[in-house]
């Protein structure tokens, strides 16, 4: 199967310029493709991980991948998608989650110098002269064209503010730099970024004369058509620090039925043969297994993912294992008189409020030690605390708690 098909195949491809010639020098060719990374946060998301995939799979075929990290992008903020100015950040933030990523990215991609390298846009974009800038990148962009995109129009009643406005400009700018230094031909991205590619699709046209292309892969959704990112406030981290590898593991194995085989297509490299096996001869339950353990595997590491799927088992089966179970320290000196069961539960994070936690209990939704609490205004003492406690939520949200 030629690459373009399997990528079709497997629901990465969305949108593309000039398909026909795009196709051909992807099936036949040797590209140098880019995507860039604003430094928001400092940790990538299953969401980001669609796109290393995508990377993955370009990369296996004899692509150079080229891992922009948006150093200087961060600084404005991209506007898509928002319906306000993002918070601005300082550079020190900014470049400590720069450092996250690559680190992140070079323990999943091959960026040894000839399949895939980093490039950070802050090298270009930071000291730039500004007339300079405006006078050859600025002549080139039409306002009234770049009002007419969603990313802007949506803006316009709430306001938006020319510094971010620039933003198109120097994601533009970026691909110009990257085809003038790494022959960079290729831009690859979210379908949000349809209308921010296309501005540096048509900027290097126009000032090299150059044959170069977009492709857009489609965002990270659930079946319901919720976004997966910290953008909605349901980010899955790929830091194990943020989401355990049990926890990445429950969440896959938790999906919805119908997101099972979608997320199996671009999230594993599973060959679509045995895919196709899997979703013709294995249970749903089965098929949530193996889509969460490879997913863990590829992230995490084979040991990581066969201590995942062994202590769910574990919990399902009623015999906790609390080796490999995701677990929170809690400061003693939160907890020197004890701590009550409601506070517990936001400091951990298994709930987000006070009132949830309430009615969790209510509910009959919280255990602890495998016994059920009844009363929201329990307290947990220190000394508890000390020999551990295992917290479960609902059927399949389990965590130790414990202080040192």
């Amino acid at each position: 199967m030629k690459l373009v098909d399997e990528l079709r195949a497997r629901g990465f491809i969305e949108q593309m310029t000039y398909p026909e010639e795009l196709e051909e020098k992807l099936n036949d060719g040797k590209l140098t493709f880019y995507s860039g990374f604003d430094c928001t946060a400092d940790s990538l998301t299953v969401g980001h991980y669609l796109l290393i995939c995508l990377f993955k799979h370009l990369q296996k075929h004899g692509h150079k991948a080229i891992c922009m990290i948006g150093g200087g992008t961060t600084m404005i903020g991209d506007p898509s998608g928002r319906n306000e100015m993002r918070k601005l950040m300082s550079r020190e933030f900014i470049d400590h989650n720069a450092e996250c990523f690559e680190r992140q990215i070079s323990s999943l991609l091959n960026m040894d110098g000839e399949h895939g390298i980093f490039m950070n846009n802050k090298d270009w974009l930071l000291d730039l002269n500004f007339l300079n800038f405006v006078r050859e990148i600025g002549t080139e962009f039409s306002v009234n064209r770049m009002l007419q995109f969603d990313c802007y129009k949506t803006r316009l009643e709430k306001g938006l503010t020319f510094f971010e406005f620039s933003y198109m400009l120097m994601q533009s700018y970026d691909f110009l730099k990257l085809y003038r230094e790494e022959n960079c031909t290729l831009q690859v991205g979210g379908n949000d970024q349809w209308s921010n590619m296309l501005g540096g699709y048509e900027l290097v046209r126009k000032l090299e004369n150059a044959t170069v292309y977009n492709m857009t892969i489609p965002l990270l959704t659930t079946a319901d058509g919720v976004k997966m990112g910290k953008s909605m406030g349901n980010a899955i981290w790929l830091d194990k620090e943020k989401t355990s590898p049990f926890d990445l593991y429950q969440y896959f194995r938790n999906v919805d039925d119908r997101d099972v085989i979608r997320f199996m297509k671009v999230l594993t490299f599973l060959p679509l043969d045995e895919i196709e096996r899997i979703e013709k001869e294995e249970d749903i339950n089965r098929q949530k297994e193996i889509l969460a353990y490879e997913i863990t595997k590829d992230i995490h590491g084979k040991e990581e993912a066969d201590n995942a799927i062994n202590t769910a088992r574990a919990l399902f089966s009623g015999k906790i294992n609390a080796e490999n179970m995701p677990e929170f320290e809690l400061d003693a000196s939160k907890a020197t008189e004890g701590i009550g069961l409601l506070n517990l539960l936001v400091e951990t994070g298994i709930c987000k409020s006070n009132s949830e936690g309430r009615n969790l209990v209510k509910g009959g939704g919280i255990s602890i030690n495998d016994e059920k609490v009844i009363d929201p205004s329990m307290t947990v003492s220190l000394e508890e605390l000390k020999n551990e406690i295992i917290i479960q939520k609902g059927k399949k949200t389990f965590l130790k708690v414990y202080v040192k």
